[in-house]
């Protein structure tokens, strides 16, 4: 992978973290159409999703900041449910990053039809969300647990994760503001953490690691993360104002291109 190709997986990656499009599935297909291929794939996934997270930080620093002066109050407020709800949400994906891990990369690697497959099928979230209508209720800790294995499905390359996981709160009656909010916050610890196991790999194992440089990670990195803070500020209006359909038919226009264009 070239410094050049980095970048412009980087830049996708941020933009599409954020709109509920599947990031993972856009960096499957990227991969695809411009040739790229490697032992790295999965780490520069990894790389690229760590510094979407930090976009979130940023975006969100304040709500974090909040969010951990009242935890560390050590009193049981407002601050700390809501931090439980997100503790509760990550659950399911934790489990299954533990116990699935390889069946999990195995959907990785240039299986463009399973992508196109779970971008319809993500559409499909987004239209039902969609039909749903107005919504004004609140992140409970069973909701919080289902959102939560939204995100776990998500983790196949193709299911949005913002997409599933806003969709399934505003299913479930979350008022809008909040379901992205929620969405956005509750993804930082599993993302960072799966970052570090695989940095942790990647310097253990070097000689497996040549096929992209250290340049090219940076690079992508860089850009999934400018690119990122813009989507992040963009979702959160489009979510105010009810704009996801758009991004229903953009998931079953792009999943019927490639399948047409695949077969």
């Amino acid at each position: 992978m070239s410094v050049i190709e980095a970048i412009v997986l980087g830049i996708l990656q941020g933009l599409t973290e954020f709109l509920p499009v599947s990031s993972s599935g856009h960096l499957e297909l990227g991969s695809f159409f411009l040739g790229i291929e490697g032992t790295d794939h999965l780490l520069f996934s990894v790389l690229v999703h760590a510094a979407t997270a930090l976009s979130t930080i940023i975006v969100f620093r304040k709500d974090i900041l909040e969010l951990l002066k009242d935890l560390f109050a050590f009193k049981f407020n407002d601050s700390t449910q809501y931090t439980l709800k997100l503790a509760l949400s990550m659950i399911p994906v934790g489990v299954i990053g533990v116990l699935w891990k390889s069946e999990i990369e195995s959907f990785f690697g240039g299986n463009v039809v399973f992508v196109a497959s779970m971008l319809l099928i993500t559409g499909l979230l987004l239209l039902f969300s969609h039909f749903k209508g107005e919504t004004s209720g609140e992140v409970t800790y069973w909701k919080a647990f289902i959102i939560g294995i939204s995100q776990a499905i998500a983790v196949l390359p193709g299911i949005s994760r913002s997409g599933s996981t806003i969709s399934t709160a505003l299913i479930l009656g979350v008022s809008r503001e909040k379901a992205a909010r929620f969405s956005f916050l509750m993804v930082l610890v599993p993302i960072l953490g799966a970052a570090l196991l695989q940095l942790k790999d990647y310097f253990e194992s070097p000689t497996t690691s040549e096929s992209i440089s250290i340049l090219a990670l940076s690079a992508g990195f860089i850009a999934a993360l400018l690119s990122g803070i813009i989507a992040c500020r963009w979702m959160i209006q489009l979510v105010k104002r009810g704009k996801l359909l758009y991004f229903a038919i953009y998931c079953f226009v792009l999943g019927s291109i490639t399948l047409i264009f695949y077969w």
